[in-house]
This record gives structure tokens, sequence and C-alpha cells, in this order.
């Protein structure tokens, strides 16, 4: 079945159909679902899905553009929550420099203690990189954090970044982008990277993919994405869903002998 690598399912726009969105995955070809955290707030109720539905995982952390709202007591909040049951990565954390906010220099700085997180606690990251492609590849290297694992979410960059990031044994989550008419690069680097280093997202409700770009995204958009990729790797779809699955299962330790 499908797997949701990064989804935003505490988003308030799904305040009104949350729990049967939820409940339809199964009987619509998604198996698991990573709700990912990015503010404060988020990471509880982040929690609180993974709690409610059995297909539905966490993902603890602050995005790089919410870390002003850090400090060293929240932080050792999100700590704790990163240790509940059913939470399997630190994300989403990195960096944003299209907004720049707040200034690079806090970024990098919570970036790297959340990173340092990720490690004492043995979960994977789950990376957001816009607009910060050296800066970022440069602290997972200072980090060492190729022993640590995980995905660079909503993968953008060429594909000599791309083989920069798959070097260090990372995964590129690739989701509705790919299906738009304008992102070639994108296209290219799925036609040229190994599958095996791949796995699918949808950032729901952002990113949805043609035909219904523009709209709330969901996971039942993952179909458009599968089809997608098959189509430039010249592949079946089912191909596709079934290593994606096994990729994402591995990177965030859901294998069948990994009990929560």
């Amino acid at each position: 079945m499908i797997f949701d690598t990064h989804a935003h399912y505490d988003d308030e726009r799904f305040d009104e159909d949350r729990e049967k969105l939820l409940d339809s995955m199964e009987s619509r070809g998604i198996g698991t679902v990573v709700n990912v955290s990015a503010s404060f707030k988020s990471c509880f109720q982040t929690l609180s899905l993974a709690g409610r539905f059995p297909h539905v995982y966490a993902a603890i952390g602050i995005h790089p553009n919410e870390v002003g709202e850090l400090d060293e007591e929240k932080f050792q909040t999100v700590r704790e929550y990163a240790m509940k049951p059913k939470v399997v990565a630190i994300g989403e954390i990195g960096l944003d420099y299209y907004w720049m906010e707040p200034k690079a220099e806090i970024q990098k700085e919570w970036f790297k203690r959340q990173l340092d997180l990720a490690r004492e606690l043995k979960l994977p990251v789950v990376i957001h990189s816009r607009d910060a492609a050296k800066d970022t590849l440069d602290i997972l290297k200072e980090k060492n954090a190729g022993e640590i694992g995980g995905i660079i979410h909503c993968f953008s960059y060429s594909m000599d970044m791309a083989r920069e990031f798959m070097n260090l044994g990372f995964y590129l989550g690739i989701g509705g982008v790919v299906t738009f008419k304008n992102s070639k690069k994108l296209k290219e680097v799925v036609q040229k990277m190994p599958l095996e280093r791949m796995v699918i997202e949808t950032d729901c409700p952002y990113l949805a993919p043609e035909p219904v770009r523009g709209t709330r995204n969901s996971s039942l958009n993952l179909p458009y994405i599968v089809n997608e990729i098959a189509e430039l790797k010249g592949i079946s779809s089912p191909d596709v869903i079934n290593i994606t699955e096994r990729n994402a299962k591995d990177v965030y330790g859901l294998n069948t002998n990994v009990k929560f």
C-alpha cells in the first residue's frame, strides 16, 4: 500500500473532516501516514493523531521558520514528546532562506540542536531545506548526519545536489511538485535517481498534484504522484508503491520486527 511519509493532518484545514478522511485511508490504498509537526503546538497535536489512528505515526520537531519560539524549557518539552510511543523521526527540521525568518544563525543553531536530539534518541530526521542547499549539506556533514539518516523532504534541488544527499545515505521525498508541468529539474532527478533512495509524500494540505493543483491536498491524491513517477521511470505503478513503501518502512524503522 502507499506510504505517505510527510503529512500535516493537524492543520486547521482538516478540522471539518479529519476523522472521516483518516478513517478512509486503508480502503483507498493508503497504508501508513507519518504526520510531521512544524510548530511547538503541532508537536502535541501530532502525538494526539498518532495515538488515535493505528496507521498514523509521528515526527516531532520544529520547522526552521518556527524556531524563533523555542527556548530551553520548550526544547526540553520537545525532547520529552519525541520519546513518546509511535514517534518515528525528528522533524521537520532544517533551514529555510526563502523567508529568512528568523535569521540564518538562529535557524542553524536550532537545526544543529535538533540533529543532536535525533542522535541522542536514535531517530532519523526529516529535513526541510529551501534555498539553503549548501548550508544544509554542510551542517549535515559537520554533524555526521549520515549516521542518523532520514529524508530530504520535498526535494527541490539539482541532480548534483541529489547525489550529495544520497551519498550521505539520505532518502529524497518526492511529492506533488513532480506532476507540475514546469518542474523539469525535479522530473530529471526522478528519472536519474535510484528508486531505492526515494520515498513518497504529500506535504498535505499543501502542494496538491496535477490535476487537482491549487486545492487542499491529502493522501488520497498520492496515486497521481505514483503514476507520474512510474511514467518517468518507465516502470509499473505497483513497483513504485512497493519499493517506496519498503524504503519508508526502512527509514522510519517500521519493519515487521518493530513493535510500538
